[in-house]
């Protein structure tokens, strides 16, 4: 269950009187493009799950493309506010009944144009697979299988049967070059777990900042129809002022402890140096 009031559990409050006065609300227009399998991988589900979705009318058939089909950001939205949804107990049926009425309201557009704006990847990294071959190859043969139990706790790599899904390759990647440099992969990983609290408490915090002071003036429902795509747009806005703030952080902590031991270690070289000038303290002989 969400931690916070919920920018999506808005979704199960809204009246159907709200349903024919709203307008779409325009999500940016360049956005990623998926595969089925992909599209299942980003929204944490199945793709079985998406094809019944699809069959019951849930999400919309993606574009056609010779034999392939393609999906975008706007299906991606809807699976995650089924997800949601799902979460908080609501049944299959209930959600898809909801979602009809307000595609019939022409108020799903504005929904996933706000859940859009909030839960976009904030990233432009694709996931990879790896095999466990992969992976031993990747770290020069210094990945200890005993280790992957940890590795997908943490989410760095999903298991999908005998393979790995990378939602963040970059992080294996990095994983792998501390490796190399002589960094124990257990002792990264339990900085990464010291690190992933933090940074999820304080994006709650942050969110809850976007909740309570943009979202709350409206109830437990969503914004009115003429206010959606300034909602929408806003949050878009401030997302890289968020990133920005994430990555001046990590710097300044970065900087501050690096100093903090460099500082430690050369009084440790300047006190060795000290000693060594010290004139040798003479021999008494009738000692």
């Amino acid at each position: 269950m969400a931690t916070m009031k919920g920018i999506l559990g808005r979704l199960s409050s809204l009246s159907l009187p709200e349903l024919g006065r709203a307008t779409p609300v325009p999500v940016p227009p360049v956005g990623p493009e998926y595969t089925i399998d992909q599209l299942a991988r980003q929204a944490n589900t199945t793709v079985r799950n998406v094809r019944a979705y699809q069959d019951r009318g849930i999400i919309p058939p993606p574009e056609r493309r010779g034999r392939a089909g393609v999906y975008n950001a706007d299906h991606l939205s809807r699976l995650r506010i089924v997800g949601q949804l799902l979460a908080r107990g609501y049944t299959l049926s209930s959600i898809g009944e909801l979602i009809e009425a307000l595609d019939q309201g022409q108020n799903l557009a504005q929904v996933i144009g706000i859940e859009s704006a909030v839960a976009s990847p904030w990233s432009d990294e694709q996931p990879v697979t790896f095999t466990l071959q992969d992976l031993v190859k990747l770290f020069d043969g210094n990945f200890d299988p005993r280790l992957l139990a940890s590795v997908v706790d943490l989410e760095i790599l999903q298991q999908q049967g005998g393979k790995f899904m990378a939602p963040s390759p970059k992080m294996i990647h990095a994983a792998s070059e501390l490796v190399r440099i002589g960094i124990p992969l257990a002792d990264m990983l339990n900085v990464v777990g010291l690190l992933r609290a933090n940074v999820e408490r304080a994006a709650e915090a942050m969110v809850q900042l976007i909740d309570r002071h943009l979202l709350d003036k409206y109830g437990d429902g969503l914004p009115p129809p003429e206010e959606s795509a300034e909602i929408g747009d806003l949050i878009w806005r401030l997302r890289p002022l968020v990133e920005m703030a994430v990555h001046a952080e990590v710097s300044r902590a970065m900087q501050r402890a690096a100093s903090q031991h460099l500082g430690d270690r050369l009084s440790h070289v300047l006190e060795q140096f000290e000693r060594s000038r010290q004139p040798a303290q003479p021999v008494d002989d009738d000692a």
